[in-house]
């Protein structure tokens, strides 16, 4: 049988990831949980506040939950988050880095589970950035989810598209084409590549890759309106 504790825990977890914090938050705040110095209670506690725009609770609620576990990323994520929210974006970016680097010097990270979670906080990071529009940090974040993951494609493109928002077409155009070339028969990298060269004018360019792509899909609905979209342009004739 569970302990008392551990049955609130459940609890307030389960109401938590459904989103209902007005059950889960009277839970976490029973004496019972508050003096365990539980980190999970005290994320998903400052995660609430941050929900209710209590910014300084819930850095204070945060810090807390990484005093007692300094490697606990979901936390570090959370308070990277709030930081980047009011501005304080060096600030965001070391209390991530502190949290991976505690870590490490455990030597922790050398599981690939642990990898792969760690990737996903970095994508996490960068997803934030490049909502602030910081897309050289975003960039930086991304690359770190690359190295680390070993399912690198999502991670790829979202950088691909960092780049496209930060006016850096030919770094995207690079990235794309170093994933095409490991496999020419990837399609979102081809339809992408093909986009970025059609809003670049290098129309015929984009017509090839979009061509590429119906030798491996011949009814890729998206290759065949992008490839409309040229025709009507008038720039080239097309046998669809």
């Amino acid at each position: 049988m569970k302990a008392f504790s551990q049955q609130l825990i459940d609890e307030a977890r389960a109401a938590f990831i459904e989103g209902d914090y007005k059950t889960a938050e009277p839970i976490l705040n029973q004496p019972t949980l508050l003096n365990s110095k539980n980190p999970e209670v005290l994320q998903m506690l400052a995660t609430i506040y941050y929900d209710q725009g209590k910014f300084n609770k819930a850095i204070t609620t945060f810090k807390q939950a990484l005093e007692v576990e300094p490697g606990y990323t979901d936390a570090a994520v959370g308070l990277s988050i709030i930081l980047n929210d009011i501005g304080r974006y060096d600030e965001a970016r070391k209390v991530f880095e502190d949290a991976r680097a505690h870590l490490d010097f455990k030597k922790q990270s050398s599981s690939p589970d642990i990898n792969e979670s760690f990737a996903a906080k970095h994508a996490e990071l960068a997803d934030m950035y490049l909502q602030h529009r910081r897309y050289e940090e975003s960039a930086e974040q991304y690359s770190k989810a690359i190295s680390l993951s070993a399912k690198k494609a999502d991670y790829v493109m979202r950088l691909v598209e960092c780049f496209v928002r930060a006016g850096q077409n030919d770094r995207a155009v690079k990235e794309l084409k170093n994933m095409l070339a490991s496999d020419p028969r990837l399609t979102a990298p081809r339809l992408k590549l093909g986009l970025i060269l059609y809003n670049s004018h290098h129309i015929a360019e984009a017509v090839d890759q979009w061509e590429n792509v119906l030798r491996y899909d011949a009814s890729n609905q998206e290759a065949l309106r992008y490839l409309k979209m040229a025709q009507a342009a008038g720039v080239t004739s097309l046998s669809l």
